[in-house]
């Protein structure tokens, strides 16, 4: 994939983790094109950014769990539904954005990013209704980084592709016997719609002012999702539990850490942002483990640990390419 250098340009690298850095990436950082990241008076002001780092992956995740235990009330799509549609409108209430003075390609580029919004987290839950949190992720995590081996063109990220491919074989016993088929089907689906989602994420940023496209994306998203989860789910939608069950995931998964990664953001490079972020199946297999009660063999431990070094190695190899030709 040839992509065209850009001021968005670093959301790529970022993006290679997790979805929420993208749009954090778009509106975050110095306006002056001169200067970068404020590094912080002092070691103690230069942990914050990593704490807040941490902090939006540990509640991506725990969210997910939690949308997991939900899953039995109102069904994966029924789920997704709540969450996106709850999301939606905190933040419509909190960047409140304005509908006039787009053109009809800024309503397009919107309408897809709410498109690969919608199918990636339909396609995301429906994974986790059938395989492990952490192998879900795993599994999902390899869309990001094959748009990031395209789009870097070095010979170097086809060993970090290789590596990954190692850990997916892995974690499939030699051909997914051992897994659901159907589930990580999804979670590879997932992965393809992540990797749309990053496409159309950046081109929203450049489109729309702060986050004001992501507001009206996960408006898109949500309707798209209504009739699919009231299909699923019906009335039970309506439930008061499952209503606040479905409010926390919504916060959990999508308005904290958007949040806590635009601060982040404000303070750390992209290159060091993604690399941390990179983490994420690891932070996802320990949400599993506490909350679903969902251990891993050594053999998984091992491929989520392989395709955490290939995403690490990746987002290194084109963070180092970058550098080289500025």
């Amino acid at each position: 994939m040839n992509v065209q250098p850009s001021p968005s340009e670093p959301a790529a690298a970022a993006a290679v983790a997790v979805p929420e850095a993208v749009p954090a990436l778009d509106t975050a950082g110095p306006k002056d094109p001169g200067t970068g990241p404020d590094p912080g008076p002092g070691r103690g002001a230069a942990l914050v950014p990593i704490v807040l780092v941490v902090a939006g992956g540990l509640s991506v995740q725990f969210g997910s769990a939690v949308a997991a235990l939900l899953m039995p009330k109102a069904g994966a799509l029924g789920v997704v539904t709540l969450r996106l549609a709850a999301a939606a409108l905190i933040l419509l209430v909190v960047c409140r954005p304005k509908l006039r003075g787009h053109s009809r390609a800024d309503w397009g580029t919107v309408v897809a990013f709410g498109v690969a919004m919608g199918g990636m987290n339909t396609l995301f839950y429906q994974a986790l209704d059938r395989i492990p949190l952490g192998i879900a992720v795993t599994l999902e995590v390899l869309g990001p980084l094959a748009l990031s081996v395209f789009a870097s063109r070095r010979l170097i990220n086809v060993v970090w592709a290789g590596l990954a491919l190692v850990g997916v074989v892995l974690l499939g016993g030699g051909g997914f016997d051992r897994l659901d088929p159907v589930g990580a089907a999804y979670a590879l689906g997932a992965g393809a719609m992540w990797a749309a989602y990053i496409v159309f994420s950046a081109r929203t940023g450049r489109r729309f002012p702060q986050a004001d496209g992501l507001a009206l994306a996960m408006v898109v998203a949500a309707v798209l999702s209504l009739p699919l989860g009231i299909w699923e789910s019906g009335a039970k939608l309506t439930v008061p539990s499952t209503l606040a069950l479905g409010a926390a995931v919504a916060v959990l998964s999508s308005v904290l850490p958007y949040t806590l990664e635009l601060m982040a953001l404000r303070r750390l490079p992209a290159s060091t942002f993604a690399v941390m972020m990179s983490l994420e199946p690891a932070i996802a297999a320990t949400a599993g483990f506490l909350i679903l009660d969902q251990a891993l063999s050594t053999t998984d431990a091992l491929a989520i640990a392989l395709v955490i070094g290939a995403s690490m190695g990746a987002v290194r190899s084109q963070a180092g390419a970058r550098k080289k030709k500025g």
